[in-house]
């Protein structure tokens, strides 16, 4: 039988330790928001969660964290878990490029998972800011949808640099181009259904690029520069990392997978935070943004089943206490659940689905038993404080939970009381 409320160790906890907070409104004054500055100390990347997309309280809670780290503690970067090589015109973009409504044609074809309201608010902070902030993609081009927005710019830098080389890239954008997608819930099942030879060829004419990349770089880079040349890279690797995404996740489909295959996409992403922390100023400070399943810092299991290693245990090896998760949930209220439709535009259906009663066990469970609503909790303190094995076994994954020691896997959580489901995404 679970422990009674009162005799749960962590929702006791809570009740001591955890920081009600007062406004969700971006625009509210940000004194509430001084104590999450202290739990995340000197971290130079920090990560904000969600446990389910297109919840409008968490985008709010987002944009209201990201204005405090900005004017108040110093943060100069939002990454986003969006395509890498997306990411460039976007940030042109947020430091005043074109016009205020060139964004909506921007960002057109990618799913609508609460960039646009940060990237405005960015580009009206650039105006009038003594340091710009800046905008960076982590992730595979079109989340998994699609190659074409990193092989199309390779193939230009290769017009350039190594026309012998372009042939190569226009096969592999021949082939990316008979199941491309806005989504991978679109373009997975539709590579599945290519011919075996056309999978494999992808996959073989990418790799020979990558590894021609590599191996020329002082020749790329004498016939260009440094920086391009790390770019048409970086764009390259990640349509390598998506190629090796469909094979993964047409396998998991078909029950045929590899454990943890879907990595390839998480460590692609850590590796893109990475990529940009080394080419920025020392010392620039960079918030992160992307589902809770992403950032936390344990391994993602489903019924016993080893499915993921997250970005976020990626970035915990490589910036150690540097980096900080902080995971959002809620203990009531409505989540966007995400059902396959492969005739949907991005291959799913949101529903609007009513969250039951939090689980006994989760952190849910217990920011509900202690009474809160609106709260932030130190997990890095409660680790500190609380006997091993005392802490939630599971979080919220939209209806779902992830059974995860969330002590361990987060560093912060901030619970609302209720969440509701934007209206431009409802089925």
């Amino acid at each position: 039988m679970p422990a009674s409320p009162h005799h749960d160790p962590f929702a006791g906890w809570l009740r001591g330790h955890a920081v009600p907070l007062t406004h969700l409104d971006p625009e509210a004054p940000l004194d509430d928001l001084e104590p999450l500055g202290d739990v995340i100390g000197d971290a130079r990347v920090v990560a904000i969660g969600e446990n389910s997309h297109f919840i409008n309280e968490f985008a709010l809670l987002r944009r209201r964290i990201l204005r405090f780290l900005v004017e108040r503690r110093g943060f100069a970067v939002l990454a986003f878990e969006y395509g890498f090589s997306e990411g460039f015109p976007l940030d042109a973009w947020a430091r005043g490029e074109g016009t205020d409504d060139d964004l909506s044609a921007r960002t057109a074809a990618a799913i609508p998972v609460g960039l646009d309201e940060p990237l405005r608010w960015i580009r009206r902070h650039n105006r009038t800011a003594s340091r710009p902030v800046r905008f960076a993609g982590i992730d595979v081009p079109a989340a998994g949808g699609s190659l074409l927005p990193a092989l199309a710019p390779v193939a230009d830098y290769l017009r350039e640099i190594d026309p012998e080389a372009l042939p190569a890239v226009e096969t592999a954008m021949r082939i990316a181009e008979t199941f491309a997608g806005d989504s991978a819930a679109v373009a997975a099942p539709a590579w599945a259904r290519l011919a075996t030879a056309d999978q494999d060829a992808l996959s073989a004419v990418l790799m020979r690029l990558l590894i021609r990349f590599r191996s020329v770089e002082p020749l790329y880079v004498s016939r260009g520069d440094q920086r391009s040349y790390d770019i048409a890279l970086r764009r390259l690797e990640g349509a390598c990392h998506g190629d090796y995404t469909f094979r993964a996740m047409a396998e998991l489909f078909a029950g045929t997978g590899l454990t943890a295959d879907t990595s390839a996409r998480e460590v692609y992403m850590a590796g893109s935070v990475r990529w940009h922390l080394e080419r920025l100023e020392p010392g620039t400070r960079v918030v992160l943004a992307a589902h809770n399943a992403h950032l936390q810092t344990s391994p993602i299991s489903f019924d016993g089943h080893l499915t993921g290693l997250p970005m976020g245990q990626h970035l915990r090896g490589m910036l150690g206490d540097d980096y900080f998760a902080l995971g959002l949930t809620s203990t009531a209220g409505h989540t966007a659940e995400m059902r396959r439709d492969e005739n949907a535009r991005f291959g799913f259906v949101v529903d609007d689905t009513p969250l039951e009663p939090p689980e006994p066990g989760s952190v849910e469970a217990a920011f509900a038993d202690a009474g809160l609503g609106l709260a932030v909790a130190d997990l890095r303190r409660a680790r500190r404080e609380l006997p091993g094995g005392t802490g939630p076994d599971r979080i919220r994954i939209q209806s779902a939970y992830v059974h995860t020691p969330v002590l361990e896997a987060f560093d912060g959580i901030l619970s609302t009381s209720t969440s509701t489901v934007a209206d431009d995404v409802k089925g």
